[in-house]
C-alpha cells in the first residue's frame, strides 16, 4: 500500500488536429482516475501551444476546450483563472515551473512542486510524435507509454511500415509522395500512382492520426483533392493500395514481454472509418469480440505484439490490421502508440473484453511507466575509464 498519493499530470490539448480528440480522451481519464491513490494535476496545451495548468482538472479540461473555439485564437475568458506552466529539461527539478508575470512583459519561473509520473494524452502532432516525451527524458520525468523513437516511428507512417516490411511484417502496397514534390510536378506524381498504385487507393498525411486528412480515392480526377489535403497537414503523404478488407484492432499492454487483448471489428458507417464515422455521426459499430475463426485471431494478436516489439514500444499501443476478405490474409495498417482513451474507445473497451477494467488499465500503464523509468534509470550515464 502507497504512503501517499502519487502526483499525476494529465496533459491534454495540444497542436494537433487531433485536439478536440485529446479533450475527449482526457474527459474520460479524469472521470475514472482514483482520486485515493492519484493527486491529479491538469496540463492543458491550447491550439496556440500555450500551457496552462489548474489545480481542478474539469475546470481545465473546460477551458482548453473554450479556448480552442475561440476564432480570435486569443482565447476567452475561462482562461484568466488559469496559470501558465511549463516542464523544465533539469533533472534536479523534475517537476512544472509556473510563468509569473512581473512587470508587464518581463517573466519569472517558480517551481511548483515535482511530478511523479505524467500521462500524456496528446493526440498526433507535438505529442505522440516523441517531441514531449524528449522534454519529459531531459527533465527524468516517469511517463505512461512509448519513448521518443516508438514515438516517432509510431507517427511517421512511412517509416514504420519501412520498418514493418523490414521485419516480415506484412504490410499493403504504398508509396511516399512528398508535398514538394507534388507541387514542382502534379503530372508526373499522379502518373506514378497511377502506375505504382492504382484505383481505388487511399492518400493521407504520414504524420497524423484520427483519419484526419485521409480520402478515398476512386479515380484521376479525385486524386489532386485528396493530396492537396493531406498536404495541409504534413510534407509527407502515403498513397495506399485500397485492400478489400475488414477493420480489425488489437490493444497491446506492456513494457518487454507485452500481452495483446482479444481483437474487435470496426464497422463503420460510411465507406471508410473517417473522422465523422469515428466521432460525429455515432453510426459506426465496434463489435468486441470480432467474429473470426481462433487460429486467425491468432494470427493477428502475434502480428500486432510484433508490431509493438518492431518499434520498440512501451506502456501501450493499438495496433489496427486489415483482414482481406475472401483469402483472410492479414495485413497490418499502423501502430497508435497514445490510442483514443474516451470510455467508449477501441482500446480501453478491447481490454474491458480481456478482463482489465478501464480503472484498472489506467493503474497498469502507471506502473508500467514507473516501472520502465526505473529500468532506465539502472543504466550508467558516466563513463568511468580505468
Amino acid at each position: 500500500m502507497r504512503e501517499k498519493k502519487l502526483r499525476l499530470a494529465l496533459i491534454f490539448g495540444g497542436r494537433s488536429g487531433e485536439h478536440e480528440v485529446s479533450l475527449a480522451s482526457a474527459s474520460s481519464v479524469i472521470g475514472a482516475v482514483d482520486r485515493s491513490k492519484y493527486e491529479l494535476v491538469a496540463i492543458g496545451v491550447t491550439k496556440q501551444g500555450k500551457w496552462l495548468a489548474n489545480s481542478d482538472p474539469q475546470r481545465m479540461l473546460e477551458a482548453v476546450g473554450a479556448e480552442g473555439s475561440s476564432p480570435s485564437g486569443h482565447g476567452r475568458a475561462p482562461l484568466h483563472d488559469e496559470s501558465a506552466v511549463a516542464i523544465l529539461g533539469d533533472p534536479t527539478q523534475r517537476g512544472l515551473a509556473r510563468i509569473e508575470e512581473r512587470g508587464g512583459a518581463s517573466q519569472s519561473l517558480i517551481l511548483d512542486g515535482s511530478v511523479d509520473v505524467l500521462f500524456p494524452l496528446l493526440h498526433g502532432t507535438f505529442g505522440e510524435d516523441g517531441t514531449v516525451q524528449g522534454l519529459l527524458e531531459l527533465a527524468n520525468i516517469p511517463y505512461v507509454g512509448a519513448g521518443v523513437l516508438a514515438s516517432a516511428l509510431g507517427m511517421d507512417k512511412a517509416l514504420m511500415k519501412a520498418l514493418f516490411r523490414e521485419r516480415e511484417i506484412p504490410v499493403g502496397g504504398y508509396i511516399v509522395v512528398k508535398r514538394a514534390d507534388w507541387e514542382k510536378n502534379r503530372g508526373r506524381m499522379t502518373k506514378r500512382i497511377e502506375d505504382e498504385i492504382g484505383y481505388p487507393c487511399f492518400v493521407k498525411p504520414a504524420n497524423l492520426g484520427s483519419s484526419v486528412g485521409v480520402s478515398k480515392i476512386h479515380g484521376p480526377d479525385e486524386i489532386a483533392k485528396g493530396i492537396d489535403l493531406a498536404a495541409k497537414y504534413d510534407r509527407k503523404m502515403l498513397v495506399e493500395v485500397a485492400i478489400d478488407g475488414r477493420e480489425i484492432e488489437v490493444g497491446v499492454l506492456g513494457n518487454d514481454d507485452p500481452i495483446a487483448s482479444v481483437a474487435g471489428e470496426v464497422i463503420p458507417s460510411g465507406e471508410f472509418y473517417d473522422y465523422r464515422a469515428k466521432y460525429i455521426d455515432g453510426k459506426s459499430k465496434l463489435v468486441i469480440p470480432a467474429e473470426i475463426p481462433e487460429k486467425v485471431a491468432g494470427e493477428i494478436r502475434r502480428l500486432a505484439i510484433s508490431a509493438f516489439k518492431a518499434i520498440d514500444c512501451a506502456g501501450m499501443a493499438r495496433v489496427d490490421l486489415f483482414l482481406e476478405r475472401g483469402s483472410n490474409k492479414v495485413y497490418l495498417n499502423e501502430i497508435n502508440t497514445i490510442p483514443g482513451f474516451t470510455s467508449v474507445s477501441m482500446y480501453p473497451k478491447l481490454w474491458e473484453a480481456s478482463g482489465i477494467s478501464y480503472s484498472e488499465l489506467i493503474d497498469r500503464l502507471i506502473e508500467l511507466a514507473l516501472e520502465r523509468h526505473a529500468d532506465k534509470n539502472r543504466s550508467q550515464t558516466r563513463y568511468d575509464f580505468q
